[in-house]
């Protein structure tokens, strides 16, 4: 399984880090790994339903040969250890070659274990949840569990189509030959559990209270300023800014809120202007400053 959107949290450099958070970044790798391979021997591969990526094409060959499943993910996934430490760091290629290590050896223990449900649509539902969350898990602690997005990137250079067209076409590739393989039902389950997982990384790597950034340009400024650290708690910095048409000065307010309080903050900026003009935008993650998540009351 693989993510685009991730990619920049992957490619970090952590220097200087304590032991405590070595060790936590280890048991979070090992952890997701271990949820990665419940997901696929639990649920989807017992069920003939695929992952995309690398794990996609392991599936299919341990269906044709009889050969271990871990034994695929770990040797297609050799290359991209050293693609990864050359061209992302050693620190990721370490905590990738851990987390495909865990990966190859949980689905080889769980291969004969009783699966959870040979219900397809469950199956297919809960195995995408359960992989997803193992492969959120490790992405956000630093490492990958599919060597495709690295592949993606070194084509990107030398092709005229983004990362993300080139995993897509490449996923296209796995779920088509699927649908020789295993048939055509079971390569629509496949794509219905991959979009799953896809969208279940997106959540545990941003979290259920992900933060946004807000941007308002109105004359009210001041009133809305002091409405939204009365009623929301949140700080607000004044901006400067200049109208491109008319060259009028104008003020902009930036605050950075919860997703949940996107819908107190537009009432609030709706209530004291209708006519201001409002942008709301996802961010990845926030440091410093006195911003803290909270609940809504």
């Amino acid at each position: 399984m693989n993510s685009i959107p991730e990619r920049a949290l992957v490619q970090q450099q952590h220097k200087g880090i304590t032991k405590t958070k070595l060790a936590k970044r280890i048991f979070f790798i090992i952890f997701g790994a271990v949820l990665m391979g419940v997901g696929i021997e639990e649920f989807l591969v017992p069920n003939k339903i695929l992952d995309g990526g690398i794990v996609g094409i392991s599936i299919i060959l341990s269906h044709l040969t009889g050969w271990r499943l871990g034994l695929f993910i770990f040797i297609l996934n050799i290359p991209f250890f050293f693609i990864g430490y050359k061209q992302i760091g050693k620190t990721f290629a370490l905590s990738t070659v851990l987390g495909i290590t865990v990966l190859s050896l949980t689905t080889s223990f769980l291969h004969d274990w009783p699966v959870f449900t040979e219900d397809l649509l469950l199956a297919t539902v809960f195995g995408g949840i359960v992989l997803g969350a193992g492969v959120g898990i490790v992405i956000r602690y630093g490492g990958s569990l599919d060597g495709t997005e690295i592949l993606a990137i070194l084509a990107n250079r030398r092709l005229p189509f983004s990362v993300g067209e080139v995993i897509m076409f490449f996923n296209i590739f796995i779920f088509g030959t699927a649908g020789f393989v295993f048939g055509w039902d079971r390569a629509m389950y496949s794509i219905l559990a991959y979009f799953i997982a896809f969208k279940t990384i997106d959540i545990v790597i941003a979290g259920l209270d992900e933060s946004k950034a807000a941007w308002i340009i109105s004359e009210q400024h001041k009133e809305i300023g002091d409405a939204i650290m009365a009623r929301l708690g949140r700080g607000v910095t004044y901006l400067t800014g200049e109208g491109a048409y008319t060259g009028d000065d104008k003020k902009v307010i930036f605050c950075v809120i919860t997703r949940l309080e996107e819908a107190k903050l537009k009432s609030i900026v709706e209530e004291l202007d209708e006519s201001a003009f409002l942008a709301v935008g996802n961010i990845a993650e926030v440091r410093g400053g006195r911003f803290k998540k909270r609940n809504i009351h």
